[in-house]
Order: structure tokens, then C-alpha cells, then sequence
């Protein structure tokens, strides 16, 4: 079910802790600045703090905070997920029924975090999507039995504030998730590199082929976004029988081409997935 409401979070009420404030964790905090929510209301634990987060400590935000802390009513863990042995035991302090506990760490099972916090704890496993830092990016999420309701609205909020929301049941699906959505930028990424190389093996002068790849894939994207058709009736609409088009599209179609890389290239990235649970 996707989630499409973007709600204000200025009456998020208690504190609202960020474990990990790295490019995703840094744009979720963003999002929920934008989105009305308090810095006051903002705890952030993160060794290597950029600029903008010690900024926002002027503003109230608590960061690495000493001795003894509240109670939490969300947190969000957005650390690397190797560093997830080393970063949950201490978020302990921070739990009590009522806390929810949102991962946006790659890999990491639903199971593998209950096996550091406390019994009990309500916990969502989110993947984002590095969009988010733009607020067009897409989560998918899935929760263990102890959500109650208010709970999983609470984090269908805090991550409508960077894009679009999925719920699914079976978390087995997440790494697929990750593999498609969470990696999918750069693959998208990639194609804009290739575009431009080709370009210039083809004889553009080599900003041009870049100008000229990038605009193509942003607004081919953004075209996507906005039409009411599928990618398939888009990528005909433009291939003409016969045309320059068709010719390249033969090549990309074609045996060991486009599609069976890409497929590949989702496998390898699930597999990777599976491998991080721990």
C-alpha cells in the first residue's frame, strides 16, 4: 500500500533520536526540519558530525549527548550496517514500550536488531533511496509483530518526509527492495555515465555528451514521473519502425543485452544483501 500523504510533523510529540547522520541519515533529518519538526526535539548520536548538523545544534538540537538521556518515542538507526554490532546495544537506554525503532540499515534483519534491544521493542525495517536527499525518493518498509498502530503510522510519517511510502509483510522481500530501489540510483547513474562516453566515442566534444546525457536521463525520468503510462508504452511511443531508435534498442535488447544485465546485476545486489544480515 503506498503512502502519498506528506503530514506536517510539528506535533510529533517527545524526542525523536538519529543514530547515524551520514548522507541518508542527513536527509531524513532535512526532511523532517522542512517538514516542521523542532530541532529541539532532535537527538542525533553520530562521531563525525558534518557542519550542518553542528549548526542545527545551536538551534537546540542535541548532539552526542553526555550521561544520562531520555526516553525516546522514535528512533531512527541510519548507520553502515557493519557498524550495527557495535551501534545497538547502547540505544538501550534510550527504549522503553511505547518506543519505536526505525532501521534503515541494508541487510540487517528485522531478527538480528531484536537480538540487541530490549524484548519486546517495535521495530520497522525501512530501505530508502538516495533521492530522499531531494525528497523524491521511495521507501519500502515492514515491521515486526510488536507494531501497534500508531507506531507504524508514526513511521509511514517520518518517512513520507523524503518521498513515498511502501508497507510489505514478508520481509524476505527487502532484499529484493534493496537490490532494486535502494541500489537503482546508481544504476541509473551509471547509464548517464555510459551515455556520455558513447557519445563521445560517437564524436560530441565530451562536456556536451555530458550536458546532453544528463538532461536526457533527468528528463526522460521526470516524463515517467509524470505520465499516466507505463515505461514499456513510453519506450514505444519514441521507437519509430525502422528509425535510429529501433537500431539502438535492437543492440540493448537484444542477447546478453540491457535486460540480462540488469537482471544480473539485481541478483548480485540481493545476494550482497542476504550476506549482510548477520
Amino acid at each position: 500500500m503506498a503512502i502519498r500523504n506528506v503530514k506536517r510533523l510539528g506535533e510529533f510529540r517527545g524526542t525523536l533520536v538519529l543514530v547515524g547522520a551520514g548522507k541518508m541519515g542527513s536527509a531524513m533529518l532535512d526532511g523532517w526540519l522542512a517538514r516542521g519538526l523542532d530541532p529541539k526535539k532532535i537527538t542525533v548520536v553520530e562521531p563525525q558530525p558534518a557542519k550542518a548538523v553542528k549548526t542545527l545544534a545551536r538551534r537546540g538540537l542535541k548532539l552526542n549527548p553526555k550521561g544520562k538521556v531520555g526516553v525516546a518515542s522514535a528512533i531512527v538507526i541510519a548507520v553502515k550496517p557493519q557498524s550495527a554490532p557495535e551501534a545497538l546495544p547502547p540505544l538501550a537506554q534510550y527504549i522503553e514500550k511505547a518506543t519505536l525503532v526505525m532501521s534503515i540499515m541494508a541487510g540487517r534483519t528485522i531478527g538480528f536488531i531484536e537480538k540487541s534491544l530490549p524484548a519486546g521493542t517495535a521495530i520497522v525495517r525501512a530501505m530508502p533511496n538516495t533521492p530522499a536527499a531531494i525528497g523524491r525518493g521511495i521507501s519500502v518498509a515492514v515491521a515486526n509483530a510488536k507494531i501497534s498502530k500508531r507506531q507504524r503510522n508514526q513511521a509511514s510519517e517520518l518517512l513520507a518526509a523524503i518521498g513515498k511510502v511502501e508497507w510489505v509483510v514478508d520481509e524476505a522481500l527487502m532484499d529484493a527492495v534493496t537490490a532494486l530501489s535502494g541500489s537503482g540510483p546508481a544504476y541509473v547513474f551509471l547509464l548517464a555515465e555510459c551515455m556520455a562516453r558513447a557519445g563521445v566515442a560517437a564524436g560530441l566534444p565530451p562536456e556536451l555528451a555530458t550536458r546532453l546525457a544528463c538532461e536526457t536521463v533527468a528528463g526522460s525520468a521526470e516524463l515517467l514521473h509524470r505520465s499516466d503510462l507505463d515505461a514499456a508504452t513510453l519506450r514505444q511511443n519514441v521507437t519509430s519502425p525502422g528509425g535510429t531508435t529501433a537500431a539502438a534498442l535492437e543492440v540493448l535488447m537484444g542477447p546478453g543485452g540491457f535486460d540480462h544485465l540488469l537482471t544480473q546485476a539485481i541478483a548480485a545486489a540481493a545476494r550482497r544483501s542476504r550476506d549482510l544480515a548477520g
